[in-house]
This record gives structure tokens, sequence and C-alpha cells, in this order.
């Protein structure tokens, strides 16, 4: 087994530095950030269901 195996397949990103972002660039910020939790959440919501489909299909 290679070291490579071991390492995680998505690093984690390093967080903003928003000490330098202004009030306006601050807001944009939270709006993309809302938007890919909704994006997230829905995500998280088809594979629930596939995952319950798959469920009933083994009981």
């Amino acid at each position: 087994m290679d070291a490579e195996d071991l390492e995680p397949l998505q690093r984690k990103a390093k967080p903003r530095d928003l000490t330098i972002m202004s009030i306006e660039d601050l807001e944009d910020y939270i709006e993309l950030l809302s938007k890919e939790i909704g994006r997230t959440k829905a995500a998280i919501k088809a594979k629930e269901s596939a995952r319950q489909g798959a469920e009933s299909v083994f009981k």
C-alpha cells in the first residue's frame, strides 16, 4: 500500500481571510454560502430518498 492511498481524497479548503473583505463582499460571500448549503441539503435529501428506495427492495 502506498502512502498516497492513506491520504484523504479531498483536502480541506483553507478558510478565506475575512479581514480583508469589505462588508459588501462579506454579504455576497454569505449569499454564496447559503446557496451552497441549500444545494448540499438537496443532495442529502436525494441520497436519503435513494437509500430508502434501496432499503425497501432488500427488506
